[in-house]
């Protein structure tokens, strides 16, 4: 599989000799925040020393910032680092992935040489309730993204729910990634959070990736209030997975307050006005919640796009979809505009 998302900005630059204008990543338009920067650079005079292999002045504010007790958080080398010492604390034998999803999920599983269940999402791209006959005490782990990456479309908090129940009754682990859920209007209403103290078998996901724009840091933390099967998921990776500078960026973004609200409003204003441009041009466009748009085009975009310095997300690695959908981040305004007016052209 295509294991380099998007993103792969390198690739790009070594070829024109220019960075490019990268609709690939979904990350924050507004780049990293300001104390982020400072933090980093004030901690890179300490980089002669170990990093904290517990993160605990990390995990204290991460405890504080999601309300729940610190003993509850596991830092790891990003959202991805966190998913494959994951599924390697549970050693599922069978597992149930929704189609499309996230690769990493099932690159994941069959590291594990874990047999693998794809439930296709309806043709609006929704989880309907269907998925809880799949769930069988047969599968040892179900996979959510919440909202669903490629697709934007979040799983309604009601049968978010009853799937935690029905995992629970299945005596199955649920995992739960919520690295896009902050992009969304009511984001409270739709984590999982405050099941974790209900359903012990329910752990879930974030990252700094891309509400911070903090890719490169490699930051991300799980939740859960099993305890064990944390210790389980910290053996299951190497020593030292967050890096001294990582756990600084990490503690400060969690201060930028500020900064959120922006990224969040500018994301929901231009999240409209892309999909509208986008379906003007004759596209379909789903009706994404995150701060990424998915759409179909039936004409070839990558190669006429990276020509015009722009990369954009081809999407036919993922299970269910064809090379004829593609994923654009939402940018801020003249970025968007750029990528209105470079496919007016391609299109013509």
């Amino acid at each position: 599989m295509d294991r380099t998302h998007g993103g792969d900005w390198a690739a790009f630059e070594h070829e024109y000799g220019v960075p490019p204008l990268d609709f690939s990543a979904s990350v924050s338009p507004l780049g990293v925040p300001e104390g982020v920067r400072a933090a980093v650079a004030a901690a890179a005079g300490e980089i002669d020393r170990y990093p904290d292999p517990d993160c605990r002045a990390l995990r204290r504010a991460i405890a504080a910032h999601e309300g729940v007790e610190a003993a509850w958080v596991l830092c790891g080398g990003g959202a991805s680092d966190l998913i494959y010492r994951a599924v390697q604390a549970v050693k599922p034998r069978r597992a149930l992935v929704t189609a499309p999803c996230f690769g990493e999920y099932e690159a994941a599983l069959e590291a594990a040489d874990c047999e693998i269940v794809r439930y296709p999402l309806n043709t609006v791209f929704r989880l309907e309730e269907g998925v809880l006959a799949a769930i069988d005490e047969t599968v040892d782990l179900v996979i959510l993204c919440q909202p669903n990456n490629p697709s934007g479309v979040a799983v309604d908090p009601a049968l978010l729910r009853r799937i935690a129940e029905r995992c629970a009754a299945a005596r199955c682990r649920l995992m739960a990634d919520e690295c896009f859920t902050d992009f969304l209007d009511a984001p409270d209403q739709y984590s999982c959070k405050p099941l974790l103290a209900v359903f012990p078998n329910l752990l879930m996901l974030k990252a700094f990736t891309k509400l911070y724009a903090m890719a490169g840091a490699r930051l991300g933390y799980a939740l859960c209030a099993d305890e064990g099967f944390l210790d389980a998921m910290r053996r299951a990776g190497a020593p030292w997975a967050v890096s001294h500078l990582a756990q600084a960026a990490g503690v400060a973004a969690l201060r930028e307050t500020d900064y959120v609200e922006r990224v969040r409003a500018l994301v929901r204003t231009e999240r409209a006005l892309l999909s509208q441009r986008l379906a003007a041009l004759g596209l379909r466009v789903v009706a994404g919640e995150a701060n990424f748009l998915l759409f179909r085009c039936d004409t070839p975009l990558d190669a006429p796009l990276r020509r015009r310095g722009i990369l954009i997300r081809r999407c036919g690695d993922f299970a269910g979809l064809d090379d004829t959908w593609y994923r654009a981040a939402v940018r801020t305004h003249g970025d968007n505009e750029r990528l209105i007016a470079a496919l007016t052209e391609v299109l013509a």
